[in-house]
């Protein structure tokens, strides 16, 4: 028996076996392994190919089997393995990763599905050696991680196996987005230096900027309430351009997943931002569907912003389901045929007004609404959503002498200092998304900060989540001032972004 090695997306990328047996008996050509009907036809395109390239097809039972069985699997990139394993069925294969639809005319193609394949295959497996069409080389080429080989044809492929020639199929080249990379603690990150939108366009508001700054380097969640216009929605927009450099693993899943979306993807150094519609349907934004379970809006904002605009205007049902994934970091889509998780580590940013005419903070403007629509319009967002929010930022009411303060440059530079000073002590994750038993050992707290803390539990009467998040906005605050303990000043600030109810 030989085999190579392959992979299939159902509800996750899935490594497969390709294995193969030839015995005697009546010839035939049989695949098993739950193969879909995609597969099961590459038998007769198989069987042609090899006979009009001149190529002996065994008068042999032959069975190919895709391993584990277990598993559904689909597309016609298994051709190129099955037919390596048929034509080289004495030799000594290597370990490789084999892709490649095979025309009649002995040609290798793409698929669709191939480099989505690529892309998941690279966060799963470090330097794997993998076989590709040649027309998909140089795009492929660009994902780290992987050792990759490209043949044109079966002939090449042959070749490829049979002389063992590696490197004159070798495919080598560098994105330019890597090229540059930022090392710490011999880890590579990719930073941005693109700021399109830039904070010097938001006149005043000097609390959410600095809501923004903590929230870019820490991930926390936001709420901005303030009027119309008042700057809530360009807040939100510019958050994402001054967040953390990507290390290569979150530009790749950020990639893998946006190809997953039926997206041409293309690497970037800026991270996901979603903004849906408060019309969307949950199934959009959560993931799902009627047999296979999509990717939803929730998952592709991971490793960036979810911003939901309008808060109060999502349906209740969508909001009250924001709980698990705020809270777990992923979220698990389940239909009847599949059942797949998704990570969801993004900071989500929610803007509401005050009231429904949104003039309940103007000093100007009345106010229409009276006390019970107001207090309808809060109930639509409940406690324990607002208890996964970390910062509350209540908007300033505009004045014609605001004026820019600090520019998305200025404050990536911030946030970048502290996230080198994160990463130092040996830190894995931003500080929203800590355990909780994280807490006790990077959360260090000196005697002031203690005695700060002990009064606001006994005044605000915050529950364990609170506590928890008080402590962990406290903790990018320190780091922003590059601050080993967590001071009096840190907590104080931290409270300063709480909801008062």
């Amino acid at each position: 028996m030989t085999k190579l090695r392959c992979a299939s997306f159902s509800d996750e990328l899935n490594i497969i076996d390709v294995e193969s047996t030839f015995t005697r008996g009546l010839p035939g050509f049989n695949i098993v392994g739950l193969a879909s009907t995609s597969i099961k036809e590459s038998t007769e395109r198989i069987r042609a190919t090899l006979v009009s390239k001149n190529f002996s097809f065994p008068a042999q039972k032959i069975t190919i089997n895709l391993s584990p069985s277990g598993i559904p699997k689909s597309g016609s990139h298994f051709d190129l393995a099955i037919a390596i394993l048929i034509i080289l069925q004495k030799e000594n294969l290597d370990d490789f990763f084999v892709f490649g639809e095979l025309g009649l005319d002995g040609l290798v193609k793409s698929t669709n599905e191939l480099f989505s394949l690529l892309l998941f295959l690279s966060t799963k497996f470090k330097n794997a050696k993998i076989l590709i069409p040649k027309a998909l080389a140089q795009k492929a080429a660009m994902i780290p991680n992987i050792e990759l080989f490209a043949v044109e044809n079966l002939d090449e492929a042959v070749e490829f196996f049979s002389q063992k020639n590696y490197d004159k199929f070798r495919i080598s080249s560098i994105h330019p987005l890597f090229e540059k990379a930022l090392v710490i603690n011999d880890e590579k990150f990719v930073q941005n230096f693109n700021f399109e939108y830039d904070f010097k366009d938001v006149k005043g508001q000097e609390k959410a900027k600095r809501a923004c700054i903590i929230s870019a380097l820490g991930m926390h969640n936001i709420l901005f309430e303030g009027s119309a216009g008042s700057g809530k929605s360009m807040c939100a927009k510019r958050l994402v351009y001054i967040m953390p450099p990507q290390s290569l693993d979150e530009v790749l899943s950020a990639s893998a997943y946006q190809s997953l979306n039926s997206k041409d993807t293309e690497f970037s150094s800026i991270r996901a931002f979603r903004n849906p519609h408060h019309t969307s349907t949950k199934a959009s934004i959560f993931g799902g569907g009627a047999k296979s379970a999509k990717i939803g809006e929730l998952a592709l904002a991971n490793g960036g912003v979810l911003f939901f605009d309008e808060f109060p205007h999502f349906s209740k049902t969508v909001i009250e389901s924001l709980r698990e994934p705020l809270e777990d970091n992923k979220i698990l889509v389940s239909r009847v045929n599949s059942k797949v998780v998704y990570d969801t580590k993004f900071i989500f940013v929610a803007a509401q007004n005050p009231c429904p005419c949104g003039n309940l903070f103007s000093s100007t403007i009345a106010c229409k609404c009276n006390e019970l629509e107001i207090k309808r319009y809060k109930q639509k967002i409940s406690q324990p959503i607002l208890d996964r929010i970390d910062l509350y930022v209540a908007m300033d009411e505009i004045d014609k002498d605001d004026k820019a303060s600090i520019s998305s440059k200025e404050a990536y530079e911030m946030v970048l200092k502290g996230f080198i000073f994160q990463k130092q002590r040996g830190q894995k994750e931003f500080n929203a998304k800590l355990k909780d038993e994280d807490l006790q050992k990077l959360c260090l707290l000196n005697d002031e900060a203690h005695s700060v803390l002990d009064t606001a539990l006994a005044r605000f009467k915050l529950s364990q989540r609170s506590i928890n998040k008080v402590l962990k906005v406290a903790r990018t605050c320190a780091d922003l001032d590059s601050s080993t303990k967590i001071e009096k000043k840190h907590i104080l600030e931290s409270l300063s972004f709480r909801i008062r109810q």
